[in-house]
């Protein structure tokens, strides 16, 4: 009868249904509506003539229920049972309307009819609108309910399976529609807005049902790309691929607390706990997740561009907890490996896809991007990662990568070499514990673990092998900023792969590179860090140099003229040739006694002993290389010089000029490699020297120096004439050295000690060094190579090495903005050091502060009052004094020594 009526009846009842007050008038209307009338009405009329006059009443009458449920909800108690009954029937009533539209979407279903989105168009978002609402209700009850969520459990649950239906079914009408290219606009725009209010249902029940989480997300990437050309400039791709990644992270982070909490109850073996199946169901979600990303990410790449930052940070997070490292939680291995297996696998074809998609490149090699410390590690691991795939990919790829930005409109990125040596050097804690990272497995061997050093140096120097010869130039910059950086494992890394590269390429290209190193060490002012670097460089690379490129390099930088002695000291003649190697060092010891001589002859002055210094530096490295093959003629050469500098030493001038503690330190150093042949006899000098320089406290350096010194004269037996006079000072010395409160010191000073003590004659020399039971007691444990016992677990290892990096990274900034500055003074000379006051200088200057406040204090009151009589006669005698300390300071003066090296 409905049907043959159905144009005069459904007007009235829908009519009653939208007058109707009632919640349960309301309902039973509906019902009517839905099961008598629906099956009825065409398919053209469902909007127009149904859904549109019935759907939003029907959201109306869900909000008031839903706000009833929310207002009331937090007074709920099992003393007030009025508030109980209410609240439970309110959850009925809901939980009726869900089935009511369910009612009508298994109809839809049922049909055979082609649907299309105007047909329907008001009921996606009114049952998405309510999906939405009461899954969020449902997540938010625990706090809504206030602790009382037990007395309306069974209805709650009952209303989440509703709403579950609801949805799935919904699911299912809408993947039988079909959008035909000439779709209206209308229709395009609710297809989006269906996808869009998926993906917040999506935000919404991530924690909540896993199942219903993975085909909301199935159903979303399936519509999308079902009808990508007619929804592709619609969608908002970023809130998709973020959402992804976000759920990746989520189920991933689910999946590490499960690890954990299997680890400390002791069940990751057990295959069959309650933990390690829902560790392999929140493990499949993820990998599901992963695998959904790596597919959406192919199809919609060229609508991506603001979703990079989110794929750059997932892939960093993944990296950072997958692998092992300073930051990654505490996982048993196995299930590290299970975590590796089901996330980085993904990983890997959604890197591949991206590498070509310019906006990504852009995220990962942009400078100056400030990354956590937790991170740093990862982006390292990442950008290896790249390097390996990049060998295999086209040549406009390859050119994104290596050649950073080009033009001033480009944004601001290094090159992938660049970017690489940069993330290095915050790698502190994890090249410092050291991190172990799985090794690449050869010829049948099994894989083991290496350093994270040796895995970037042993891929870093596999692409340098791969790389097209246009970006050898990127290449070779890279490669020179990093040797010129503050850190020193970036530097020792940069030397590493450039000797692979002076090895793996042609003998020509190795000369060119050590002669283009030379000539910036010879033209760096100074002796700074930088010009250290390209010294450690060019060290290495003379030793790969063919033989005839050394002849070569010997005559363009001719070890006998002054100017290139500058070079020389940093050089290892040990690289050369037997041939070469002899007559460099000749060339050397002459051009040093020249420069000496001529320093000697026009008057010592202060301003030109530092190329005395360096000709001295030459020397020591001779010694240092070739010590063995130096004939007696040499060596006396050498000698005369040194005797000739040590007689000119002054310990005030020492204290007051840097320049001339740097001679000294090399003065120290030369002695002792010449005391056992030429310089005996200068043994009680300078003991002499340093017993009465020591107390001023010298510079690190110089008391390194004194220990190879001292530990040097283990060598010789003293004459019995000077033993009194120089053994008593040498215990002196080494007692002062061994108080030492700089690690570094007095590791040095320990072995300089030891090995005097194992080689000297005068053996009453070590108790008397050793008369403090405190220093006693660190020389025999470090003979019986004992270390302290020092409480230090794990976590405090690793919050020491965070503090470290923290204090190098502050320093490294400082030396970076001093360099960007490019102030002149930042290359002149250091300043001069302080001078030392002695305890005799200072009694001195406190007796005349003292005179001199008294007499000013006198001069006050003479201009205030008349003095008395007696006044005058106590003045004279004053002056009296004042004339006799006067003439014995001139008469000190007199007696003492003239300063040997002239300031002019």
């Amino acid at each position: 009868m409905c049907q043959s009526e159905l144009e005069s009846a459904l007007p009235k009842v829908v009519s009653m249904y939208q007058c109707c007050s009632g919640w349960a008038e309301h309902i039973r209307l509906l019902k009517i509506l839905m099961e008598m009338f629906l099956p009825h009405i065409s398919f053209t009329e469902l909007e127009q003539s149904f859904f549109s006059q019935v759907l939003p009443k029907a959201v109306n009458l869900f909000d008031t229920l839903m706000d009833e449920l929310s207002g009331q909800a937090g007074a709920l108690s099992s003393q007030n049972t009025e508030l109980r009954a209410a609240l439970r029937n309110v959850l009925q009533t809901v939980i009726q309307l869900l089935e009511t539209l369910s009612v009508c979407i298994r109809h839809l279903c049922s049909t055979h009819e082609l649907l299309s989105v105007d047909s329907i168009h008001s009921l996606p978002a009114s049952v998405l609108h309510m999906v939405k609402t009461t899954f969020t209700h449902c997540k938010e009850s625990e706090m809504l309910y206030s602790g009382r969520m037990h007395l309306v459990a069974d209805l709650l649950q009952a209303l989440f399976k509703e709403a579950y239906s609801l949805q799935k079914q919904l699911m299912e009408l809408l993947d039988r529609i079909v959008l035909e290219p000439e779709a209206s606009e209308e229709e395009v725009v609710d297809m989006v807005s269906v996808l869009h209010n998926m993906l917040e249902i999506c935000s919404v029940i991530s924690n909540m049902d896993h199942a219903l989480h993975a085909n909301t997300w199935k159903f979303v990437i399936k519509q999308s790309l079902k009808h990508q050309s007619l929804l592709e400039n619609h969608l908002r791709h970023n809130d998709i691929v973020c959402s992804l990644c976000q759920d990746i992270l989520i189920t991933f982070h689910s999946c590490l607390q499960l690890a954990e909490q299997m680890k400390l109850s002791g069940s990751q073996e057990d295959l069959n706990s309650a933990e390690y199946k829902l560790f392999q169901k929140t493990l499949k979600l993820s990998r599901f997740f992963g695998n959904t990303l790596v597919h959406y990410t192919k199809e919609c790449m060229a609508f991506l561009a603001k979703s990079c930052s989110s794929l750059h940070q997932l892939c960093l997070q993944i990296y950072s907890k997958v692998s092992p490292g300073a930051y990654s939680s505490s996982v048993p291995e196995t299930l590290r490996e299970e975590l590796a297996r089901s996330l980085l696998v993904p990983m890997d074809p959604l890197i591949v896809q991206l590498l070509s998609y310019r906006p990504f490149v852009e995220v990962v090699l942009e400078r100056n991007q400030e990354l956590p410390a937790d991170l740093t590690a990862a982006h390292c691991l990442l950008l290896i990662s790249i390097m390996n795939k990049l060998q295999s990919e086209p040549e406009e790829v390859q050119n994104l990568w290596c050649r950073g930005s080009q033009f001033p409109e480009d944004s601001n990125r290094s090159s992938v070499i660049q970017a690489l040596f940069l993330i290095f050097q915050g790698c502190y804690v994890e090249l410092a514990l050291p991190l172990l990272v799985p090794g690449v497995s050869s010829k049948g061997q099994a894989q083991n673990d290496i350093s994270l050093y040796q895995h970037v140096c042993v891929h870093l120097c596999a692409f340098i092998a791969s790389l097209p010869a246009p970006h050898f130039p990127e290449l070779e910059r890279s490669l020179l900023e990093a040797v010129l950086c503050p850190d020193i494992s970036t530097v020792m890394l940069a030397v590493d792969a450039w000797c692979f590269l002076a090895r793996y390429g042609t003998a020509e290209l190795c000369a060119y590179h050590v002669t283009l190193i030379a000539h910036m060490i010879k033209r760096c002012p100074g002796s700074g860090q930088q010009v250290t670097h390209l010294a450690l460089l060019l060290r290495r690379m003379l030793f790969l140099m063919a033989a005839d490129h050394q002849v070569e390099f010997v005559k363009e930088f001719c070890s006998s003229e002054t100017e290139n002695l500058v070079l020389w000291q940093h050089i290892s003649i040990k690289a050369l040739t037997p041939a070469l190697r002899k007559q460099v060092m000749q060339d050397i010891i002459t051009g040093v006694t020249t420069q000496c001589s001529t320093w000697f002859n026009s008057g010592c002055c202060l301003q030109e002993l530092e190329l005395v210094n360096v000709a001295l530096t030459a020397v020591l490295n001779v010694c240092h290389g070739v010590s063995e093959d130096m004939n007696a003629e040499l060596g006396e050469l050498v000698s005369n010089s040194i005797y000739q500098l040590w007689n000119l030493m002054d310990v005030k001038q020492v204290l007051n000029q840097p320049t001339i503690q740097k001679t000294l330190r090399l003065l120290l150093h030369l002695t002792a490699n010449f005391i056992k042949t030429t310089l005996a006899h200068l043994v009680p000098q300078v003991v002499s020297f340093l017993d009465i320089f020591y107390p001023s406290n010298p510079t690190d350096d110089i008391q390194v120096a004194i220990g190879d010194f001292l530990a040097s004269l283990g060598k010789i037996f003293l004459p019995p004439d000077c033993q009194a006079q120089v053994i008593p000072k040498l215990s002196s010395l080494f007692a002062s050295l061994l108080e030492n409160r700089s690690w570094i010191v007095f590791q040095h000073v320990l072995e300089a000690f030891v090995q005097f003590a194992e080689e000297t004659s005068h053996e009453e020399v070590v108790p008397q060094s050793l008369l403090k039971v405190e220093v006693k007691s660190k020389v025999i444990s470090f003979l019986n190579k004992t270390l302290p016992l020092v409480a230090c677990d794990e976590e405090s290892q690793l919050d020491r090495l965070k503090q470290e990096k923290s204090v190098l990274h502050a320093h490294f900034c400082r030396i970076r903005s001093n360099v960007l500055d490019d102030k002149p003074e930042d290359f002149q000379p250091s300043s001069k050091r302080a001078r030392q006051e002695t305890a005799e200088e200072g009694q001195f200057e406190t007796a005349l502060d003292m005179a001199e406040s008294g007499l000013h204090s006198l001069e006050s009151l003479l201009l205030s009052s008349p003095a008395p009589s007696w006044v005058a006669l106590r003045l004279q005698a004053l002056q009296t004094l004042v004339d006799k300390l006067n003439s014995k300071v001139q008469q000190n003066l007199l007696t003492q020594t003239t300063p040997l090296i002239s300031d002019v």
